[in-house]
């Protein structure tokens, strides 16, 4: 009989993204008890008991700032995240955010709001101050891109698009990320190289240690006079009182931010929105979707994508029985797996290992079902974390 799989959703969770979730495998629900994995969005989880029966947590989104990763790494749970899947959604608001301070829409839509008297004499007022509002074309400006992953990519090319030059910077970017990055984009030698140059900067990297703070008081400096500063990755990133110092100076013109505060609601040249990056119906979504189809890979067959404390691992079923192992990476692991397996005559048919810092992980199929002797003896061995057995015909 197949192992029905119980999921809490601390969230509302797309309904396209649930139907990957077959209604005889799957349990859904807000209230489930002992679950084997959490589907979460925005709920924070940092305070939260989490049940030990939970094997893996879910976020259909980009960042895990509300989800405890160090604490399920301890645990050997891995915590699955869909980058990229929001990606077109942020670009446009970027874009948009470029639009909206360019042109000096904010105020011009509050000038208008504030319209009075007949349709003659709001023609001769707005004839009159529509110069007070008066923009620049984004066509010939420059856009620097601080990041370059699924986000920093997809602006960058829709800059290009409108006719814009880029400048990026991205130390860590990976090989896939290169290969697909425009030979447009002009590579920054320095964060300071990149605001000297820039009409406007933008900022898709993740709240780290080392990116809190990025932009402080000395990097507003450094930017260019009359620069626009746009902020859709996290709020800690820019220091705000170094930010609004540069506004009052006039040396910065804008700052769009997805982050409102209470000190952002009363500067008029900060165009704050609601947390709107991923909120569209599309976004959410595309998110959905991801998350949950890697989810129930892992749950059914063990294979692990995107996920921000595991490794990448995927192996192509061979066999009826396989295990997954998440262990801490020390030496001699993969010999006590095997050796356990050799002497209780288990031949193995195929096997993976890799790691990633101190998390290893592995699949291992095999020609002949594991006793649950076996499985104990191997959750026993000091520094394994799980063991899961999953034979094919459970999720068959």
């Amino acid at each position: 009989m197949a192992k029905v799989f119980k999921i809490l959703a601390l969230n509302k969770i797309s309904p396209t993204g649930l139907k990957h979730l077959p209604a005889g495998r799957y349990q859904v629900g807000d209230s489930i008890a002992q679950p084997d994995a959490i589907l979460v969005r925005s709920h924070d989880m940092l305070e939260m008991e989490i049940p030990s029966s939970v094997k893996a947590v879910a976020r259909a989104g980009a960042g895990t700032n509300n989800v405890p990763v160090a604490k399920l790494s301890t645990r050997g749970v891995p915590v699955f995240i869909a980058p990229g899947a929001n990606a077109n959604a942020v670009k446009e608001l970027v874009i948009t955010g470029m639009l909206l301070a360019s042109r000096n829409i904010v105020p011009a839509l509050r000038f208008t709001a504030g319209l009075k008297g007949d349709d003659a004499a709001m023609r001769k007022q707005i004839e009159d101050e529509k110069k007070a509002y008066a923009g620049t074309e984004l066509r010939g400006k420059t856009v620097g891109i601080i990041g370059l992953g699924a986000v920093g990519r997809q602006v960058a090319d829709a800059a290009i698009a409108l006719g814009m030059q880029v400048i990026g910077y991205d130390p860590n970017i990976t090989v896939d990320a290169a290969w697909n990055l425009s030979a447009q984009v002009r590579k920054a030698s320095s964060i300071e190289d990149l605001l000297e140059h820039s009409d406007f900067v933008t900022l898709h990297v993740p709240l780290l240690d080392e990116t809190r703070n990025l932009i402080d008081t000395g990097r507003v400096a450094a930017m260019k006079p009359g620069a626009v500063l746009l902020n859709f990755s996290r709020a800690e990133i820019v220091n705000e009182d170094a930010v609004i110092a540069g506004l009052e100076s006039k040396h910065l013109r804008y700052y769009v931010s997805d982050f409102p505060g209470n000190k952002s609601l009363s500067n008029d040249k900060i165009i704050a929105l609601p947390h709107l990056g991923a909120s569209t119906a599309e976004a959410e979504e595309n998110c959905a979707v991801m998350a949950i189809r890697q989810l129930r890979d892992y749950l059914e067959h063990g294979n692990i994508a995107n996920t921000v404390n595991f490794p990448n691992v995927s192996m192509v079923r061979e066999s009826a029985y396989r295990l997954a192992i998440a262990n801490a990476n020390v030496p001699n692991m993969l010999g006590q797996i095997s050796t356990a397996l050799a002497q209780a005559g288990i031949n193995i048919h195929n096997m993976t290992n890799k790691s990633r810092g101190e998390m290893a992980y592995t699949l291992v199929d095999t020609d002949t079902a594991l006793p649950d002797k076996l499985i104990a003896q191997i959750a026993a061995i000091p520094g394994v974390l799980v063991v899961r057995a999953l034979p094919l015909e459970a999720v068959e």
